[in-house]
């Protein structure tokens, strides 16, 4: 027995963690070998496959909308349907992961990926469209979901880097989707059938990897531990403990004990965490537009069709530095709001310049709007920082992206609306630069230097 001395501290005040056992790793050392060269693999084919679905068909909406007979209202509804099935599916990923272990489920989402995309081009009518596009974003919603679980669950010592490295494919495949449909449309023959379904391909290609890890349903047990692992990691392809610890040091262990009466306060009685959820809605209310408007906006402009896609493409890769850089320099202030105003400026700017000038600017819209967009990024930090234990973050996680992506479902389907009855696009470019002004209010409030415990 040690004859040094001992310090006690108040029990309310002595933290009580738990250290968390080492991932465990599927038949042994060989197969974990195995998993750390398949499983990188797989994280980026999967991601690369979690954005095309919606921005291709954002490059040529003009074509299906015409060639399926859809009012401006109903390719609103289109355009609203990624962030309802996100909100819809994307919760039951957690629950599916403990049953069948989140390999398998990736693996399914994939598969789920792949067969809506071929099964979309041989729509003969709306519903059928939607029914598959649904399919194809069921398997995009869980896979949101569980990408940072697989990492956590195969890569505890550097989540940092790995969240970087499927981030990265992301926002890359985002980029490609919108860039390349058009023209790869046009060079097979100018079939908007064709140049969507080519897409499955891709999603294919991304089961292949998933397949030897079906058997491992070992991340279950993680999960019911309550590791950031379980039923609230990101729902859009990014985790809040990546790069996103607090100013004075990372992200308690999900094992760590809460401040006292932390755990029992319901989010639905936290300021902060409304104001996240809020601000996370409408950051992805003007994503989900630009994904699915902003190339027919350039085209009605006298843009031609391939220039639109690639101008969407400006705006998604302008996500793949800065999903880099905001986070870190959001973790060394103590309040975010600057960040949050700097962004929701530029989003103002983009959108008055879409207004004036939709293409004798465009390439500058274009960048300003994808600034703006990398609130997102900036969302998951907040997220990661406004607990002080890991399971804290996980709660938040949940309702924050559970309440914001049940906001932003709106947002799309009235932009339609107002297009439609409108008759240009003044008024919908309006409802959209109007939208910062909020967004940036309910940010500035979220960025306080305060956490969810402080609120009990």
């Amino acid at each position: 027995m040690s004859d040094e001395p001992k310090t006690l501290e108040p029990a309310a005040t002595r933290p009580v963690s738990t250290p968390e056992p080492p991932a465990p790793t599927p038949d042994g050392g060989r197969a974990a070998r195995w998993a750390l060269v398949l499983v990188p693999i797989g994280l980026v084919l999967a991601a690369l496959n979690l954005r095309p679905a919606i921005t291709s068909l954002g490059a040529l909406l003009e074509e299906v909308s015409a060639d399926l007979h859809m009012s401006g209202t109903v390719a609103g509804v289109l355009t609203s349907v990624p962030p309802l099935c996100f909100a819809a599916f994307g919760i039951t990923a957690p629950r599916l992961a403990r049953r069948f272990g989140p390999a398998a489920v990736v693996c399914a989402g994939m598969a789920a990926i792949c067969a809506g995309l071929l099964l979309r081009p041989f729509a003969t009518g709306t519903a059928a469209f939607l029914a598959a596009s649904a399919l194809a974003l069921m398997g995009i919603a869980v896979s949101n979901v569980l990408m940072p679980v697989i990492v956590k669950r195969y890569f505890p010592d550097r989540i940092g880097s790995m969240t970087g490295l499927y981030s990265m494919a992301l926002a890359l495949g985002t980029s490609l989707a919108a860039a390349l449909t058009v023209p790869m449309t046009d060079a097979l023959g100018g079939d908007w059938r064709i140049g969507l379904g080519v897409w499955g391909a891709l999603a294919a290609l991304a089961v292949l990897p998933w397949l030897p890890l079906l058997r491992d349903r070992t991340g279950a047990a993680r999960t019911e531990r309550g590791a950031p692992a379980g039923g609230s990691a990101p729902a859009s392809g990014s985790v809040p403990a990546s790069g996103s610890a607090p100013a004075g040091g990372s992200v308690p262990a999900a094992g760590s004990a809460p401040a006292a009466g932390a755990a029992a306060r319901p989010m639905v009685r936290s300021r902060t965490a409304w104001a996240l959820a809020c601000f996370f809605g409408l950051q992805a209310t003007g994503a989900y537009i630009t994904m699915g408007w902003m190339p027919q906006i350039f085209r009605d402009a006298g843009v031609p069709a391939s220039t639109a896609g690639v101008l969407l493409a400006v705006t998604m890769v302008m996500g793949v530095p800065l999903a880099f850089v905001i986070p870190r320099l959001a973790t060394r202030m103590r309040n975010q709001a600057p960040i949050v105003i700097a962004l929701g400026s530029c989003g103002l700017v983009g959108y008055t310049g879409l207004f004036l000038a939709p293409a004798g600017g465009a390439w500058a819209w274009a960048v300003l709007l994808g600034i703006s967009n990398c609130a997102f990024p900036l969302a998951l930090t907040m997220i990661g920082m406004r607990s002080r234990t890991g399971a804290g973050v996980v709660r938040l996680s949940a309702f924050a992206q559970s309440v914001g992506y049940l906001i932003s479902i709106p947002g799309p389907l009235l932009v339609g609306v107002l297009y439609q009855h409108s008759g240009g696009w003044g008024v919908p470019i309006a409802l959209m630069g109007g939208l910062m002004v909020p967004q940036m209010i309910v940010g500035s409030l979220a960025g306080r230097d305060r956490t969810i415990e402080d609120e009990s």
